[in-house]
């Protein structure tokens, strides 16, 4: 199954999955936020509703979204474009968008100041 990560990465933590993964080991696909505040701010209710109606859906259009998740195209493309920039959704070469993922996994930790 092909997962996707989203999670709250310090820079160190970054650059050590950099270093395992220029030594030939496996380290998944992630996507990092620099703060909690950050990743909610990304991804806001309806946007993960736009990732549910999406995952292992295919490339589709922004009004094929609008239309399966019951919304106004234009909020779907602002929200569409959104995760396009924090590379969570990919635009095809016919410019269909995309979440080439089947299962998305969130990795974070609360702790005590």
């Amino acid at each position: 199954m092909r997962t996707v990560i989203l999670g709250i990465s310090s820079r160190e933590k970054i650059n050590k999955r950099l270093l395992g993964a220029l030594e030939g080991k496996p380290q998944g696909t992630f996507i990092s936020f620099e703060s909690p505040r950050l990743l909610f701010k990304v991804l806001s209710g309806n946007r993960w509703e736009l990732l549910k109606v999406m995952t292992d859906a295919g490339p589709i259009s922004m009004r094929e979204a609008a239309r399966r998740l019951g919304r106004d195209v234009k909020a779907v493309h602002r929200d569409v474009h959104m995760l396009l920039n924090v590379g969570i959704l990919q635009k095809t070469d016919k410019g269909q968008i995309e979440f080439p993922f089947e299962a998305v996994h969130v990795d974070f930790m609360l702790k005590a100041a």
